[in-house]
């Protein structure tokens, strides 16, 4: 037996109970995880509370880092003992967790267990959105939104990295210190951030926007492009963008709209070590820095979520069995 974390019924963060479950087995091409660390993500605060169809009960959790306990058959790259971590697996909220070989990602020496579990979802994505959404070269100028997020601390440094100029925005001083320190170049607060994107490149507009915020910074970004610039919408914090009439891109330059989702960007074993890989190495040689905002342990799951849901964390949520 092990404990995982159960909710029996959608609703509030008070359906998260601590329970004693049959500890899971392994089928051939799966580990069994010893979790040592889950990361806590917005998108299980929708699933607890009946947004999005799950099936209940249910054991929220796709993120996590942890030990190899078990090896079904046919796994050929991971032994008992080998350190993995993973943003695809189910059921993480708990002390054991059966993942598919195929999505594990090896974690090196020099990476810890809590950091290993803030990084893949967030890590991967900031990794594929500077590298195949729209491919970032030096001296191209970016536009981030919500410079101070997990995703966003991570696209600076990142971005910083491979000789970007970086101009993002936040909502409050303590955020722009935050992402003062990752790197960015220029700070700016929502309201009006058009008019001051044109100011600071001399009106021509920025190579690219990374917009996880959606509809209440749509519009803006769009009108911080240069002629043939890129709209990178990953994400909807604000809420979902209306339709858009295809026009509005001819009449704001060429312009290119793409709506990626990291699923797509990892669709083979390949792909997934190359992403995981160079975001790992980056921590493990200290280019490139995680921020862990609140730890909790398994059975205080509720209250991370009531944290998380009246935003009093910043920076990545941590579940720890």
């Amino acid at each position: 037996m092990t404990h995982a974390i159960v909710a029996r019924e959608p609703g509030g963060p008070e359906v998260l109970e601590l329970a004693e479950v049959e500890r899971p087995v392994p089928g051939p091409g799966q580990l069994l995880i010893k979790v040592a660390a889950a990361g806590v993500n917005f998108i299980e605060t929708y699933q607890r509370g009946g947004m999005y169809q799950v099936p209940f009960p249910f054991t929220p959790g796709s993120e996590a880092a942890g030990t190899v306990e078990e090896v079904g058959d046919g796994v050929q790259n991971f032994t008992v003992g080998s350190r993995v971590a993973t943003a695809e697996g189910t059921k993480c909220y708990a002390g054991y967790a059966v993942l598919d070989a195929v999505k594990a990602l090896p974690v090196p020496d020099g990476v810890d267990d809590l950091t290993a579990a803030a990084l893949p979802l967030q890590g991967m994505t900031a990794h594929y959105l500077i590298n195949s959404s729209f491919r970032v070269e030096p001296g191209h100028t970016v536009l981030t939104h919500a410079g101070a997020g997990g995703v966003g601390l991570l696209l600076t440094q990142l971005l910083k990295e491979r000789g970007a100029r970086v101009i993002t925005t936040v909502s409050s001083d303590a955020k722009e210190e935050l992402a003062l320190e990752a790197g960015a170049d220029h700070v700016l607060r929502y309201e009006g951030f058009p008019h001051h994107v044109r100011e600071l490149t001399g009106g021509k507009g920025v190579d690219v926007v990374y917009d996880g915020v959606g509809r209440n910074t749509f519009d803006g970004s769009l009108s911080c492009l240069r002629t043939r610039g890129t709209l990178v919408l990953f994400g909807a914090a604000s809420g979902a963008v209306p339709p858009v009439d295809p026009q509005r891109l001819n009449a704001g330059g060429s312009l290119t709209l793409t709506r990626p989702t990291l699923g797509h960007f990892l669709l083979n074993e390949q792909e997934r070590r190359w992403r995981s890989g160079e975001i790992f190495a980056a921590v493990a040689n200290g280019n490139l820095k995680v921020r862990i905002g609140a730890t909790y342990p398994l059975a205080d799951a509720a209250r991370a979520h009531e944290d998380l849901e009246g935003r009093r964390t910043t920076g990545k949520v941590i579940l720890v069995p």
